[in-house]
């Protein structure tokens, strides 16, 4: 079973290529892609499964001993986050087929669209398996250089200036990432993560404390926590609804599950350190500047790109609370926030396709015109703020309740906080409701740029759009429905990250 670890990153790159080499015939390319990531996610179920049955599965690669080798590792944690991860790659790729299938007819070729996307999601995949530093910094390149593609494709002047924010930034957090791994193997003697776990517990304090502040910074970038966030807003509004929905759903939760790996196997501390509180205000930060800035942005995705840093404050919170019920908290936001996200962009793309702008002073009427747009749109955005009964209740509840059960006065403070950027987030979403929703239907405005990669204004959907996009809203629905086993899963997974002796055990052997 343990080959199947391998699966997710290894038959999408396969796709790639096969892909390629199928450019001229668009039928075969989408069959390539919908066929390999739908067996992506039956083998990521099966990976759950039996690491949730029997433990992590481990594979090494290139015939070399831990902790020497390439080592694939599928715990709890990163099993389900693999699962969410496909289902969501899946949808957006159904969504972006209809979509260039009703701009430009079945039988126009996208020779660079179908291998990229596939690269981005063996990158993904990579990134939730990988056992070791070097190849983390692998799978974030691979990630980065098919959305430079994707990011830049048959787009405009003004928003190529805008990507290379998002290339520039992206650029110099490599350059820092691999600065520190080089600081870390200069230290430890080693870059794999069950083997730092034993070697970085025997550095001197200063010089741990010094690693564990580079690899926030490293991934704070990645992850856009306040105040290393100033690129995002600017970057992912410029792409097309599913690159924008697939960056928003995966590109940060990676960044974001990266620091929880990190931070529990190799720089473990507790919920009274000055890591905890150094990161508490961190998340607090970064929930509050980003419901702000959302409040204050008349463009929808601009808007809902500041809620997307905001609420990567609420994984910060539960991790810097370091124990079962805030991390049992974050997983369970990650996987909601995955799915909710991913929608809401999709949705967006929807908006703009009916109304022509981005602007919600020159939208309305969307709900009378199209009312099953508003219930897409209602569905995530209410999740989002936290509405009972729905998916993001169900994980705020559960970060709230760890933050009261933690006795120090910054956790009460950051739980206040968490409260107030939920009715902060309510109100940005009642924001877009009553700009874009309600009101008189008006006339599309017309697309300002018809040769772009972004069509808007043409007031057409196709039955693959709409579907796509609902069934992200229905597994959204289904997190809340399934909250118990969920809850259960997520805090096994949790138990596992404070104990680490399992997974180092799985990845080193007894020693």
């Amino acid at each position: 079973m343990n080959v199947l670890v391998a699966l997710p990153v290894l038959l999408p790159l396969l796709a790639a290529a096969l892909s390629l080499v199928f450019g001229r015939f668009p039928g075969v390319q989408r069959a390539i892609g919908v066929v390999v990531l739908s067996g992506v996610v039956v083998d990521a179920a099966f990976v759950l499964a039996e690491s949730d049955r029997h433990g992590p599965l481990v594979l090494q690669l290139g015939g070399y001993a831990p902790p020497y080798g390439i080592t694939l590792i599928a715990d709890r944690l990163s099993a389900l986050l693999l699962l969410v991860s496909a289902v969501v790659t899946l949808a957006v790729l159904v969504f972006s087929i209809g979509q260039r299938i009703t701009d430009y007819g079945r039988e126009t070729t996208s020779t660079a669209f179908h291998p990229m996307y596939l690269v981005l999601c063996a990158g993904v995949s990579l990134a939730y398996v990988t056992g070791d530093l070097f190849t983390l910094f692998v799978a974030f390149e691979i990630m980065l250089s098919a959305s430079y593609v994707l990011i830049t494709r048959r787009t405009t002047a003004p928003r190529i200036r805008a990507g290379m924010t998002y290339v520039i930034v992206s650029l110099m957090s490599s350059l820092l990432f691999i600065t520190m791994i080089a600081l870390v193997y200069a230290a430890t003697g080693t870059v794999n993560l069950a083997d730092l776990a034993d070697k970085v517990a025997l550095l001197s304090p200063g010089v741990r404390t010094s690693l564990g502040l580079f690899v926030v910074v490293v991934f704070g970038i990645k992850a856009a926590l306040v105040p290393l966030h100033f690129w995002l807003p600017d970057s992912y509004p410029t792409a097309p609804a599913p690159v924008t929905a697939v960056f928003a759903g995966l590109l940060t939760k990676v960044g974001v599950y990266a620091l929880i790996r990190t931070q529990t196997l190799v720089f473990p501390h507790s919920s009274t350190s000055g890591a905890s509180t150094f990161l508490l205000v961190v998340s607090i930060l970064t929930m509050i500047v980003g419901a702000l800035g959302a409040i204050a942005q008349n463009d929808l995705n601009r808007l809902m790109s500041f809620l997307l840093v905001s609420h990567i404050g609420y994984m910060i919170f539960g991790l810097a609370l370091f124990n079962v019920v805030g991390l049992t908290g974050v997983i369970l936001y990650v996987v909601h926030h995955i799915t909710v996200q991913a929608a809401l962009f999709l949705v967006g793309g929807l908006i703009t396709r009916h109304t022509g702008t981005v602007s919600l002073r020159a939208m309305s009427g969307v709900a009378k015109a199209y009312p099953l747009i508003a219930v897409l749109f209602a569905v995530p955005a209410l999740s989002l703020a936290g509405i009972p009964p729905l998916s993001g209740f169900v994980a705020k509840i559960t970060l709230l309740r760890a933050g009261a059960e933690t006795a120090t006065p910054v956790a009460y403070v950051v739980t206040a906080g968490a409260v107030l950027t939920s009715l902060l987030t309510l109100y940005a979403v009642t924001r877009i409701w009553v700009g874009a929703f309600w009101g008189e239907v008006r006339a599309p405005l017309p697309d300002p740029d018809p040769t772009d990669e972004v069509t808007v204004g043409t007031g057409s959907t196709s039955r693959g759009m709409i579907g796509a996009t609902a069934v992200l809203v229905v597994a959204g629905v289904a997190i809340a429905l399934f909250a118990g086993p969920l809850s259960e899963l997520s805090g096994r997974a949790a138990a596992d990250l404070l104990d680490s002796a399992p997974y180092r055990t799985a990845v080193l052997g007894a020693r």
